[in-house]
């Protein structure tokens, strides 16, 4: 089976749908000999920012000498961006052989594209002899598919109202869903929480006998300067490539998870992992400028929070462009209308787009969401 095969019959799977618990997922790992068992993985969580946050925390270990595995989601242009080592992207070979090994049981038991993509990461991770593996959730927490490790670190970036038809229609609820990775004596991370989702995670931290650490305890910023700060002999100013004040935070909520569970990390090799996270991961569209003259600028923003976070950066430069034009598309999951309500102020026009995917909006859906 080529590679082109391999991946459409990959894709294929995304006809059973979404499916949210974990039988499916662990019996398949225990039929490839549970390889997520032998790795040393950091699992990060949330509603915004898991990507950057995962794309730095690989990045800065990286640069520390060690060879890690980043597993993310969804993919931009190539499904090969998910599973990628040492910003080097896993090889269409492997992919082929994998999909044609167990190709049969993949079909005999139903398996998701989610949960096959998820199983070949591990596998791939442990074959590849890495040191270290991010692995970023895919849907919430409690049922997805990764949720299978025991991880040296949990990391929980922030928590705003997603998915509400699966995961829950409060912070509360959505709050517990992604807690569910925390396990037994754990070490917890997180960004800047609401008040229910902090409590809902502290709960789950006493529950659990885990150590939590909140970012907000440890860093302090003005318009100029961002500083996150560990012991006496640590404090780090945190400038990332990537623009905007949130990515400020991901950048530090990674170096800070790193700070207390790899305390023997270098400041340079911080700063390098921060400087260099494009070069290292492939991390691409976040405030992503794809074209210049005429500015083509891409985001992933995909919820009310994150267009937010687009449109606070944005509003600093809306007044050098004459004429402002998006291009909008968007899951069937996600607050539509809420989302163009707020990108209507700061846009002259607005064209609505769709993809070939079983979860994307129509063009006739979302223009139904314009009126």
């Amino acid at each position: 089976m080529n590679v082109e095969a391999s991946l459409k019959k990959l894709f294929s799977l995304h006809t059973f749908g979404i499916k949210l618990g974990l039988e499916n997922t662990i019996k398949f790992l225990e039929h490839l000999g549970n390889p997520q068992n032998f790795l040393k993985t950091i699992h990060v969580a949330g509603s915004n920012g898991k990507g950057s946050t995962s794309s730095f925390i690989a990045s800065i270990l990286q640069e520390s000498g060690y060879k890690v595995g980043l597993y993310t989601s969804p993919h931009f242009v190539k499904f090969n961006e998910r599973i990628v080592i040492n910003g080097t992207q896993i090889d269409d070979e492997y992919i082929a052989c994998f999909v044609a090994d167990y190709e049969n049981y993949i079909d005999e038991h139903q398996l998701t594209f989610f949960e096959v993509t998820t199983a070949l990461a591990f596998k791939y991770f442990l074959e590849k002899n890495t040191d270290y593996c991010v692995i970023e959730t895919g849907l919430g927490g409690r049922l997805d598919a990764t949720n299978v490790l025991n991880p040296l670190a949990v990391v929980i970036t922030t928590i705003s109202l997603e998915h509400t038809n699966v995961l829950g229609n409060t912070i509360t609820q959505i709050a517990s869903e992604k807690a569910e990775i925390i396990k037994n004596s754990s070490k917890v991370f997180t960004g800047i929480l609401k008040t229910d989702a902090t409590e809902v995670v502290e709960q789950k931290c006493k529950e659990t006998k885990s150590q939590l650490f909140q970012l907000k305890d440890f860093i302090s910023f003005n318009e100029k300067d961002f500083n996150l700060f560990g012991d006496e002999k640590f404090t780090l100013e945190i400038n990332p490539p990537l623009k905007g004040k949130y990515q400020k935070l991901n950048a530090a909520l990674a170096a800070f998870t790193i700070s207390k569970t790899f305390p023997n990390v270098s400041k340079d090799n911080y700063l390098l992992g921060i400087s260099n996270v494009v070069r290292n991961t492939g991390l691409q569209g976040r405030f992503e400028y794809f074209h210049r003259k005429p500015d083509i600028i891409l985001d992933s923003a995909h919820n009310p929070e994150g267009i937010e976070n687009f449109l606070s950066e944005f509003n600093k430069e809306s007044h050098l462009y004459s004429k402002k034009t998006l291009i909008f598309g968007a899951m069937r999951d996600k607050a539509i209308g809420d989302m163009l309500k707020m990108l209507s102020v700061y846009f002259d026009h607005i064209l609505i787009t769709g993809i070939n995917y079983e979860r994307a909006a129509t063009r006739e859906e979302i223009s139904k969401e314009c009126q």
